[in-house]
């Protein structure tokens, strides 16, 4: 089945018909996206994740599309009813739309005017007025007054008729394509605030009153109505010019100027009031938040990828704290692994003593464990205690970082958080998670649900199988792109590993508790569940440190260690030579290692990977300082300048954190001097900015921001 398709998607992405077969190929034997792109490059002509992926989608697409035309064809062929015409034209759809607007008159359908009209022996008379031939229209309706059928007089039997071509109109093919482009092109959403929901409904008051193209309305504001419709505060419809409608169905029906041609058009006005312009609208709402939704979806994706490839501290000692006012702060202390080693309880918010004993146990602290950094979350209390920990006189070698802990309240309180500390309180296992997040953000943040980190829009009112496959994908790009250190790795990073999964990434975890730390990529053979192809998808994104083998260590995959090999012999070296020194590497003409399955792309890489083995590819760590003495909104004044980490992008701009525990907006038309079509040309999430303070709503919550250089 999969050769069907080809030709479609050669077509669609512009590309050569062996890599959409290769594609297709891998994808069949279950390989994963991150592989194909980094180890099957030969084969597919060098294609990128994102283009793999898209590949895929389509293909699913394509697939779930030649499905429903078989049905439909079965179900019609059971009717009796399908045509060598019809079925080419079933053949030809490129559209779920299309489709089923071919399937409709044929659809087993519930029961309507039309067929009781139909019931009383009405077709004929509706066949003879659609035919609009030059006849007495009253005398040819008389002829089905009959009582026994249920019609008792002219006008009921010229009502019937009407409603029975109605619902041919409304069937028509042609007839829906026409008003669906209609309704696309030239309609509006407009909404409405329902009554005595103004107050209730504030937050939605830039939509009490709304109207905006469908073509060009954005899809954040689609998600907004819908939202505010489902809560009961807005009423939300697609309008056309029924005008416009109705010459174009005049147009295409009305054949005459005469008694049955004004039936006719009565019954396309009643067919379009009360048939058509309801289904058109539905699929126009259906398509819109289809659109909404993959938009949203892109965002989303686009803003957790950066937050997972967020910079890592790496193996350092980390004294990391969860704020609080009433309850203390909880403060852990983490080894270069991330292990817990030492956990209590200050209050460097309370009386001058709490403040006097917390700073004390502080300092212990550092001075035990050789802390050399401060993680504080950004929560309740965050700058605060900030500022406390500024104030106690630690080394200025100890630096003090404040962590985004969006989601660390929902790790804590999490099935994983419990396996990982089961003797601990939720307030542990969250200074624990600031902690680490830190230290390395992607395999702290892959233990939590994505929609809780919030840097997304509209998350909870999206496709939520759209947002799951879209997300999923991102974390499993990311995962593979550093690569998993395998004697360390949690279940959790294992798991998004290519080829490995829940069950085998526990697999991995059991043996490793049995038989102690991995040696070599070799002894994953030996691990239960993990055969031949699961090896082969997973190996090279598994590094070990300090391994037997240095190749262990890189991205280098096992099946071309011969090649690496073949090239430390021809040069008289030991492996490790290789990769330590340039001199060597130079020395190396890869024509003349080239097979018939490996060519000049993956023996760039393993050249590449020898320079730099294991490189992450993550940005080098920076430490991050708020403004001093901003630590609430009530400490912002208009014209201030401040230095922010940019912690959501959206469509309509991004939201800047300047620690006062309120993000504030950037609109996109405060992006830049310049005009900004979309936020995500200029900034992503993580990146630090500064900002001007433009307004702050103490009573909304809102604070403006702004990112021009050049204020109005």
């Amino acid at each position: 089945m999969e050769s069907a398709f080809i030709p479609a998607l050669v077509q669609e992405f512009n590309i050569k018909p062996n890599q959409v077969e290769a594609v297709l190929h891998l994808l069949g034997e279950g390989a994963s996206v991150p592989f194909i792109a980094r180890y099957r490059k030969e084969a597919t002509g060098g294609l990128d994740e994102v283009m793999i992926t898209s590949i895929r989608d389509r293909f699913e697409q394509l697939v779930e599309l030649f499905k429903r035309k078989e049905t439909v064809i079965s179900s019609i062929t059971d009717q009796g009813k399908l045509t060598d015409e019809l079925k080419e034209k079933i053949l030809a759809t490129e559209t779920m739309s299309v489709l089923e607007d071919l399937y409709l008159p044929f659809r087993p359908k519930r029961r309507t005017r039309a067929t009781a009209a139909k019931e009383k022996g009405l077709e004929p008379l509706a066949k003879k007025v659609f035919s609009q031939e030059d006849f007495s229209v009253e005398d040819e309706a008389k002829k089905f007054v009959n009582a026994k059928m249920e019609v008792n007089s002219i006008e009921e039997a010229l009502s019937g008729a009407r409603d029975i071509i109605a619902e041919w109109i409304n069937e028509d093919s042609n007839v829906r394509a026409q008003i669906r482009g209609l309704f696309f092109e030239q309609g509006h959403f407009q909404a409405k605030v329902n009554r005595n929901k103004e107050i209730e409904g504030a937050k939605y008051r830039d939509y009490f009153d709304w109207n905006e193209s469908v073509k060009t309305v954005p899809s954040h504001r689609i998600l907004a109505v819908r939202r505010g419709e489902k809560e009961g505060i807005l009423m939300m419809r697609v309008a056309v010019t029924e005008e416009e409608a109705f010459q174009i169905l005049e147009d295409l029906f009305v054949t005459a100027a005469n008694e049955a041609a004004e039936q006719v058009k009565t019954a396309l006005r009643d067919s379009f009031k009360r048939l058509l312009s309801l289904s058109i609208e539905t699929e126009v709402r259906i398509a819109s938040k289809e659109l909404a939704d993959e938009e949203a979806v892109k965002v989303f994706a686009k803003n957790l990828r950066e937050l997972l490839m967020a910079p890592a501290l790496g193996e350092r000692m980390v004294l990391a704290i969860d704020p609080g006012f009433r309850t203390g702060c909880k403060v852990v202390v983490l080894g270069g692994d991330g292990q817990l080693l030492h956990y209590e309880t200050v209050f460097p918010t309370g009386s001058e003593y709490q403040r006097q004993d917390s700073a004390a146990s502080i300092q212990k602290l550092c001075q035990k464990f050789s802390v050399e950094f401060i993680a504080i979350g950004s929560g309740t209390a965050g700058r605060e205690t900030e500022s406390f920990i500024r104030s106690i006189g630690l080394p200025k070698e100890i630096q003090i970082v404040v962590v985004n802990e969006s989601g660390a309240s929902i790790y804590s309180a999490s099935e994983v958080a419990r396996e990982e500390f089961p003797d601990h309180d939720v307030t542990v296992r969250g200074a624990v998670s600031i902690g680490r997040r830190l230290m390395d953000p992607l395999a702290e943040l892959v233990k939590i649900d994505p929609k809780s980190i919030g840097v997304g829009q509209y998350q909870h009112d999206v496709d939520q199988k759209m947002l799951k496959d879209g997300l999923d994908d991102i974390v499993i790009s990311c995962v593979n792109a550093v690569g998993v250190e395998l004697n360390t790795a949690s279940k959790q990073l294992l798991m998004y590993v290519s080829g490995l999964g829940p069950t085998r990434a526990q697999a991995l975890i059991d043996y490793r508790n049995k038989n102690g730390k991995f040696f070599s990529r070799a002894q994953l053979k030996e691990v239960s569940g993990l055969g031949a192809k699961a090896f082969e998808q997973a190996a090279a994104f598994l590094r070990i440190r300090q391994p037997i083998n240095p190749l262990d260590a890189s991205a280098v995959h096992p099946e071309s260690y011969f090649i690496v090999e073949q090239m430390a012999k021809d040069l008289n070296c030991r492996i490790l030579d290789l990769m330590q020194k340039k001199q060597l590497r130079d020395q190396i003409n890869l024509d003349d290692y080239v097979t018939e399955q490996i060519g000049p792309p993956t023996l760039k890489d393993i050249l590449s990977e020898l320079a730099k083995p294991g490189r992450d590819p993550r940005e080098k760590f920076e430490i991050f300082q708020f403004k001093e003495g901003v630590q609430r909104p009530e400490d912002l004044r208009p014209g201030m300048k401040l230095p922010g980490i940019v912690t959501n992008v959206t469509k309509f701009g991004c939201f800047v954190d300047v620690g006062v525990h309120l993000d504030g907006l950037v609109h996109i038309s405060q992006l830049s001097d310049r005009y900004v079509k979309d936020p995500s040309e200029v900034v992503k999430v993580q990146q630090k900015v500064h900002v001007t303070v433009l307004e702050v709503d103490l009573e909304r919550q809102r604070i403006g921001l702004s990112m021009k250089k050049k204020q109005d």
